[in-house]
């Protein structure tokens, strides 16, 4: 398990930043909020240099990077240990016959919240109209979650996936969900 005081080296609050892409609005909201420490996981090598040249040259150490898959990561977050998780514009997989492969599917939504204290919240946002109808699905049905659609925040940047999205005239939808029951509600395993 990973032991926030000594990767961060101060106590605070984390958040998990999952699929940040080209790290637009990881960097974004690091500037905007200096005394929240970002864990940002991704796939994309591009986008985590991106990051990592922002850590370095615009001193934002608060961050730190995971560059590789989410899912087996999962498992060295200590239960209720996160503030929240951000999953802006995840890979929307939009023919159905792939819809399986979508990252916010029951078993990663327990996981994440098996991971958030009391009061944590996980902030969702897609630009494919029934990947936010399965979201708000998966979301409303997991018990120790409470929340939904909301407006769009003026305070979550507006990233490249995005931009790309309301170019092609799609609009985005943005939810979040807090964790309102303490205790833990045993879970499948997301690896495995």
């Amino acid at each position: 398990m990973l032991d926030w005081r000594e990767l961060f080296g101060r106590d605070g609050d984390v958040v998990l930043d999952v699929g940040f892409g080209h790290g637009e609005s990881t960097i974004a909201m690091a500037h905007a909020e200096t005394d929240v420490d970002v864990l940002a996981v991704e796939v994309h090598t591009p986008g985590v240099v991106t990051v990592l040249d922002a850590i370095e040259h615009q001193g934002l150490h608060q961050i730190r990077v995971v560059h590789g898959d989410l899912l087996p990561f999962l498992d060295r977050i200590a239960p209720t240990s996160l503030a929240g998780i951000r999953v802006f514009f995840p890979d929307p997989w939009t023919k159905r016959r792939n819809h399986f492969r979508r990252l916010i599917g029951p078993d990663v939504v327990a996981a994440f919240t098996d991971r958030m204290r009391f009061g944590g919240r996980l902030h969702l946002a897609t630009d494919i109209a029934d990947y936010a109808e399965s979201m708000s699905q998966v979301c409303d049905a997991e018990q120790r979650l409470e929340g939904g659609v909301i407006p769009r925040p003026d305070w979550r940047p507006l990233t490249r996936f995005e931009r790309r999205g309301l170019d092609a005239g799609r609009q985005p939808t943005d939810m979040i969900y807090t964790r309102v029951v303490s205790r833990m509600v045993p879970g499948p395993s997301v690896t495995g």
